[in-house]
């Protein structure tokens, strides 16, 4: 079987972002498995200009654009930002809309607080389904990120490797099924 491919996509152009430690520890976990071929993107190197926004910026993004319609899955990490992920998240996510139907989404929350960035993902798994991505069930959180990691960007506490394998373990699982999907079950958005 061909390896699936999934990219990552992290959401926020915050400076000083913690968040960037985990996107780097989630591409590394993702790029040593058999199974994956991965890239990050990064929210601050799209095109989103604050006078146009949605699917009229699907040119101005053509790297996101064509990795998602090669993509098997998708690994989202979001900061949660007074309960919520921040705007730039969601306006590289409008960038393009039918390339993301029946593709597998694993959601990874990050923040501050002793919660991981739970709220965040609660008010963005209604944004991906409206995409038409399936979200996965195992969640991914990075609470008190700010106190997560050493100094050369390895997580403090080893029991990580272990929740992300789950995680990826149940991506792969929805990535290889819907994949399945696209390529046997003709519908309006894959044809046979």
């Amino acid at each position: 079987m061909k390896k699936l491919y999934i990219p990552i996509i992290l959401g926020t152009r915050r400076a000083g972002r913690e968040s960037e430690k985990v996107a780097n520890l989630i591409l590394s976990e993702m790029q040593k498995h058999d199974e994956i071929e991965t890239e990050l993107f990064d929210v601050r190197d799209f095109d989103l200009p604050m006078d146009d926004e949605g699917t009229s910026l699907r040119e101005a993004n053509p790297k996101w654009r064509d990795s998602i319609i090669r993509a098997d899955g998708l690994v989202i990490i979001a900061p949660e930002y007074n309960h919520s992920f921040p705007g730039s998240l969601k306006m590289a996510l409008d960038t393009i809309l039918e390339e993301y139907v029946h593709k597998a989404v694993g959601l990874v929350g990050v923040s501050a607080g002793f919660m991981g960035g739970a709220r965040g993902i609660e008010s963005l798994v209604p944004v991906v389904r409206e995409l038409g991505l399936a979200v996965t069930f195992s969640d991914l959180y990075f609470p008190k990120v700010h106190d997560s990691f050493n100094e050369d960007g390895s997580p403090k506490d080893e029991g990580v490797y272990k929740r992300i394998g789950t995680f990826l373990d149940e991506l792969l699982f929805m990535s290889k099924s819907l994949r399945w999907g696209r390529e046997n079950v003709p519908n309006k958005y894959h044809s046979k």
